[in-house]
């Protein structure tokens, strides 16, 4: 019987240490972060090393992406990778995201603002995020280039970054959960992916002008709507676009159109528009990223 109490005690014991299934469940995160949807951020001065205001936007840029980071731990993550997805890919500062994360940065990379997500991720989470630049209502609202794209259409549908950046996600079954920026955006992505979560930070009156959050109460927002969206991370769906794939690009200038129709793999659909067909979205994400960052400069 002595035996028998021992056995039993100790096998006890052993259970009530074990971690159980939930506790032992990977849930992995990717974050993608850009700049034009962040609190307060309304024009050129804060979004790129030339703005007088970039430093301290550079800060809350930071603080938005390290307040999701913390919800999503807090809420059940095991893993988070954050892509700096904005500008030179240099922005966030990365001293003071948690120690537990890596971090993507800089360019080129063949999944652009996606670069480091695969089929191992459970969700994905967009900070800071901007409209399309076909849409009317957002601030600073483009695809890729503002200077460069006038529309970019995955099978005919115009796309913003949101859209392109949910359609690699799915391509590894990844769903998008959650958004941030202004009123537009949560908007737009809401229309195209479905009820994802979305924090407002800011409500736009035009391209250069918005009501906003003060930073505080945007990191309350955010917080809260990252938590909700790992809380229901099983009622969200990937976004998948059919392929293959056929990508049409609107130039603002007439040259690149011309210049790029000399190859065979793209066709010049009118002055300023060029289509390509890819077998999937990770074959036109890398050709959109030739397109948007090959420079003659960039040889020695």
């Amino acid at each position: 019987m002595r035996v028998y109490r021992v056995w039993f005690a100790l096998t006890l014991v052993v259970c009530l240490s074990a971690p159980s299934p939930a506790q032992t469940r990977k849930l992995k995160i990717y974050i993608s972060a850009d700049m034009e949807g962040v609190v307060g951020a309304v024009t050129g001065d804060q979004l790129g090393p030339q703005g007088f205001e970039y430093n301290r936007f550079r800060e809350f840029m930071t603080e938005e992406v390290k307040t999701a980071t913390e919800a999503a731990f807090e809420a059940g993550a095991t893993e988070i990778v954050i892509s700096d997805s904005h500008g030179n890919g240099e922005n966030l500062l990365i001293e003071k995201l948690p120690k537990n994360v890596t971090v993507v940065r800089s360019w080129p990379r063949p999944l652009m603002m996606m670069q480091g997500i695969d089929e191992s991720f459970d969700g994905a989470i967009f900070i800071g995020y901007h409209t399309s630049t076909t849409n009317m209502a957002g601030v600073r609202a483009h695809t890729i280039s503002s200077a460069r794209l006038a529309d970019v259409r995955l099978n005919g549908v115009s796309m913003s970054e949101a859209g392109i950046n949910a359609a690699i996600a799915g391509h590894f079954n990844v769903p998008v959960i959650m958004i941030s920026g202004d009123d537009a955006i949560v908007k737009e992505a809401s229309d195209m992916l479905g009820p994802i979560e979305g924090a407002v930070v800011k409500w736009a009156y035009g391209f250069h002008s918005a009501r906003t959050l003060t930073p505080e109460a945007a990191y309350d927002v955010i917080r809260e709507k990252v938590k909700r969206a790992i809380v229901r991370i099983k009622d969200f769906k990937p976004y998948r676009v059919k392929e293959p794939v056929q990508l049409d690009v609107r130039f603002k200038s007439y040259r690149p159109s011309e210049l790029l129709g000399y190859l065979s793999i793209v066709e010049r659909t009118d002055s300023h528009s060029i289509r390509f067909k890819g077998r999937d979205i990770v074959e036109v994400s890398k050709f959109l990223e030739f397109i948007t960052s090959y420079e003659p400069s960039l040889e020695p």
